[in-house]
């Protein structure tokens, strides 16, 4: 995959994290989905490093979009903790 269908795949894993884990964000839709992107280099350098699952090639792999939708998800909860209530 290239470095374009990856920032497209996390934004999609990051609003996919956003409908999973509902509420309000700190950062709005920017930082959202910037956290995706994140999400999903995270998840994928994880998942190559300890879950001995190498990176796909393929844009469809079901493995890679768990691993990127799971990133997106710790970064949105670790967001929030830590910058939750900035808004207040």
């Amino acid at each position: 995959m290239t470095i374009i269908s990856w920032i497209i795949l996390g934004l999609l894993a990051g609003a996919i994290a956003k409908f999973l884990l509902p509420g309000r964000d700190p950062g709005g839709l920017v930082g959202t989905t910037l956290i995706g992107v994140a999400g999903a280099f995270i998840g994928g350098w994880i998942s190559s490093r300890w879950l001995d699952h190498p990176i796909s090639k393929d844009f469809y792999d079901g493995a890679t979009w768990v691993a990127a939708i799971g990133g997106s998800l710790v970064l949105l909860i670790a967001y929030r903790i830590l910058f939750g209530n900035s808004r207040d």
